[in-house]
């Protein structure tokens, strides 16, 4: 079965038991803290402070999937990762702001790492995100959180366009693509270009890094020139001042 761990205890301890545990472990945390200030303490502490809280509340039904309706369960019920598609939309609903999917490694797959046998992964791996992905826009869309919750589909860099003697393809930073939909996005279309055998980008401008998470940044309302300070007040940037977002998929 598909579940979160450790969101309830143990079966061999019952509920009382576990509280008892939790308020011995947060007594020590706050002792801690007091000794020894700062923020990595005091980060410390508020990580397992959030974890209880979501032990604790009505929000660990999110990942219940049980719960979600049957046609959703139905629609991702080839595999343990793309029925992981179905958490989103209830995280969502029930106010998390952001959250990663992420379709990596797993037994049987290499993951997106496709250095050997890249056409085989790519189709096994295909199986498993379309339908996933297509019902998570499907059940956005129906409880009415489509155009209000921004979808970034992903890597960190593209593949290499010739293929190596293991039928693999290699890592390759010089073009790839990624694709947005849903709140602040105007979609339908296909943004740059590349080159006929896919190893540069001829699109004038380029869209660069800066540029892409300039767009994401803008997208979700934010001035992607801000500046926020960190808690040890240092001065840290969203994107890089000279990012240009990518107008023309904005609303």
């Amino acid at each position: 079965m598909l579940r979160v761990q450790d969101l309830q205890p143990p079966a061999d301890i019952n509920r009382v038991q576990a509280d008892a545990r939790i308020d011995i472990l947060q007594q020590i945390e706050r002792e801690f803290v007091a000794r020894h200030p700062g923020s990595s303490p005091a980060s410390h502490q508020t990580a397992y402070d959030r974890a209880v809280r979501l032990m604790r509340t009505t929000a660990q039904h999110a990942f219940n999937l049980n719960e979600e309706p049957r046609r959703l369960r139905d629609a991702t019920a080839v595999t343990s990762s793309a029925r992981a598609a179905c958490w989103p939309a209830g995280l969502v609903e029930r106010g998390v702001p952001f959250i990663e999917v992420n379709l990596g490694f797993s037994a049987g797959s290499p993951g997106w790492d496709t250095h050997q046998q890249n056409f085989n992964a790519v189709r096994q791996l295909s199986g498993i995100l379309d339908p996933a992905w297509g019902t998570l826009m499907k059940d956005l869309k129906q409880r009415g959180l489509l155009e209000s919750t921004l979808i970034v589909w992903m890597g960190e860099f593209g593949r290499t366009p010739r293929i190596n003697p293991q039928q693999g393809r290699d890592h390759y930073p010089n073009a790839w693509s990624a694709v947005m939909a849903g709140g602040g996005i105007r979609g339908g279309q296909v943004v740059g270009r590349t080159s006929a055998d896919g190893t540069t980008v001829e699109a004038a401008p380029p869209t660069n890094v800066p540029d892409f998470l300039g767009t994401v940044v803008r997208a979700l309302g934010i001035d992607h020139r801000r500046q926020n300070m960190s808690n040890v007040q240092r001065p840290i940037r969203l994107v890089d001042l000279n990012a240009r977002p990518v107008e023309s998929v904005l609303q």
